[in-house]
C-alpha cells in the first residue's frame, strides 16, 4: 500500500512564509479610496499566494505530494465592505502559476473551510453564507486550472434540534445546493456530534466521499476499531477522481482529549495501518498536528525503524506488513 503524507497550510522550517496574512476590516475602512483599498489588498494576497508557492517548492524538496492549502489567502473575501470585488480575476496570473506547479508536481491540495461553514442549519441565513465560501474556494481551484471535484472537507455542522435532525437538515440544504459545489464536498466526522457511522449515512445517501478523522472517532466512538466501517469508507471513495484520505492527529493528554497534539502517536497510526492492511492501493493521509512539516519528519523519523516500511521520500512510503490486526 502507498501512502503519501500530507501536512496542513504552513512550515515550521521556512520563515516568513504565511500564506494566511491579512487585513482588518476596520484596516480596510481607514483607507479613504476604495479602490486602492482592494489594491492593497491584492498587494497582500500575492504576497500570500507567493508564499504558498514557497510551501510547495519546499514540499517538493522532501518529496510531499498532499498539502492542504489555507482558506486565508484572500484577505476579506465575501466580506461586504469588498461586495463586488473580483479578486479571482485580479490574482488570476498567481493562482495559475501555484496550480500548474501543483499539477506538474503531481501534488494533491485540498481544503477544509472553517468551521462556521456548515450545510445543516436551519437558517436560510448561514447556509447562504457558507455557500458564498465554497463559492470562493471554487473560484480559487478554477483560477488554479485544478479540477474542484472533492476538494472541500466538511464538517456535518450542529445537532440543535439532534442527530437525526441535523442529518436530514442537512439533505434537505444539500438538495438546493448549485452541483458545481455539492461536488466539492467530502464529509468528515468530527469529535462532538457525528460520528463515522453518521457521516457514512450522508455520505451513501448523497453519494459523498467519506474522509475519517482517526482522532476524532476515538474520541467520540464507542470503540476505536475502525474494521466495521472501513469497506464502507472505502466504497464512497469509487467514484472519485483522487485516492481516499484520512486526517491523523493524536490527543494532546490521554486517548479521549480532543485537543491536537504537535506530534503524531507512531503507534496509534500503525495499529490502524494493520487494521486496513491489504484493503486499498494508496492512502493519503492529512496530517493535523500543531507542529506543521516538523509532524510529518518527526512522524517519518519513527516510521523508519519498521522493517516492513519501503521509504520513497519523506512524504511517500510503502507499507508492506503483512499479518492480522491485533489490539496488543
Amino acid at each position: 500500500m502507498k501512502i503519501r503524507l500530507g501536512y496542513v497550510a504552513m512550515s515550521e522550517n521556512l520563515t516568513n512564509a504565511s500564506p494566511s496574512k491579512t487585513m482588518t476590516a476596520t484596516q480596510f475602512e481607514k483607507i479613504a479610496d476604495r479602490e486602492a483599498g482592494l489594491r492593497k489588498l491584492e498587494r497582500i494576497a500575492r504576497t500570500n499566494l507567493e508564499n504558498c508557492l514557497r510551501l510547495l517548492k519546499h514540499n517538493r524538496a522532501h518529496q510531499i505530494e498532499f498539502f492542504r492549502l489555507s482558506s486565508r489567502l484572500i484577505p476579506l473575501v465575501n466580506h461586504p465592505l469588498t461586495e463586488g470585488w473580483k479578486y479571482e480575476f485580479a490574482l488570476a496570473q498567481e493562482l495559475k502559476r501555484l496550480g500548474s506547479f501543483a499539477l506538474q508536481e503531481k501534488m494533491r491540495l485540498d481544503f477544509h473551510p472553517d468551521h462556521f461553514v456548515v450545510l445543516n442549519s436551519p437558517s436560510k441565513t448561514i447556509t447562504s453564507r457558507s455557500l458564498h465560501t465554497l463559492l470562493y474556494h471554487y473560484k480559487l481551484l478554477r483560477e488554479m486550472g485544478i479540477d474542484t471535484v472533492h476538494r472541500c472537507v466538511l464538517h456535518v455542522g450542529g445537532k440543535k434540534g439532534g442527530v437525526e435532525a441535523g442529518l436530514e437538515q442537512f439533505i434537505d440544504n444539500y438538495s438546493t445546493i448549485p452541483p458545481r459545489l455539492q461536488s466539492m464536498i467530502i464529509l468528515e466526522n468530527d469529535d462532538v456530534n457525528y460520528t463515522i457511522e453518521d457521516v457514512l449515512y450522508l455520505g451513501e445517501k448523497l453519494d459523498i466521499p467519506v474522509v475519517l478523522d482517526l482522532h476524532h472517532h476515538d474520541v467520540l466512538h464507542r470503540t476505536k476499531e475502525i474494521r466495521e466501517y472501513w469497506e464502507r469508507i472505502v466504497a464512497t471513495w469509487q467514484r472519485s477522481p483522487l485516492p481516499i484520505k484520512i486526517h491523523l492527529s493524536s490527543p494532546m493528554e490521554g486517548d479521549r482529549d480532543p485537543r491536537h497534539h504537535d506530534f503524531i502517536d507512531c503507534r496509534r497510526f500503525l495499529a490502524f495501518l494493520d487494521e486496513i492492511q491489504g484493503t486499498v492501493e494508496q492512502l493519503d493521509v492529512m496530517i493535523e498536528a500543531k507542529k506543521k512539516d516538523n509532524a510529518l519528519f518527526r512522524l517519518v523519523e519513527d516510521l523508519k525503524r519498521e522493517r516492513t516500511i519501503e521509504q520513497q521520500g519523506d512524504g511517500i512510503f510503502l507499507w508492506k506488513r503483512v499479518r492480522s490486526f491485533s489490539s496488543n
